[in-house]
């Protein structure tokens, strides 16, 4: 079980979209600060403002989300699942990018945290 934690602007959000276009499952939702969603092996840990997670570093940096690091989902068949969601409105980052090792691209997430979609060569 791999487990990941990001950083929310809005826990119900979050849950909503992970079980509702993304396959997750709620294990656990604590309102405003915290819920856990899962998808096979993985834990999504989804850390609201009032969450522990959200606590200034020594630095005064505050967590924030967003950023370029992400979340891998495969899919069987980008092309369907792109129009799905693009159909719900779901934000994209970019066009379905091909390589060597097969196609991606990248949504967001209520919270504009990013999650590339993959579909293997």
């Amino acid at each position: 079980m791999a487990e990941l934690r990001y950083i929310v602007d809005d826990v119900a959000a979050a849950a909503t979209f992970y079980t509702q276009f993304l396959d997750f499952t709620l294990e656990q939702e604590m309102g405003a600060p915290f819920a856990i969603v899962s998808r096979g092996d993985l834990r999504l840990w989804l850390s609201g403002h009032s969450s522990s997670a959200r606590r200034p570093m020594p630095d005064g940096a505050s967590p924030v989300p967003g950023g370029w690091n992400r979340l891998v989902l495969q899919v069987p068949d980008l092309s369907a699942t792109v129009e799905r969601l693009r159909q719900a409105g779901v934000p994209f980052r970019n066009d379905i990018v091909t390589g060597p090792g097969g196609k991606q691209i990248l949504i967001e997430d209520p919270s504009g945290n990013p999650i590339e979609l993959f579909e293997p060569a």
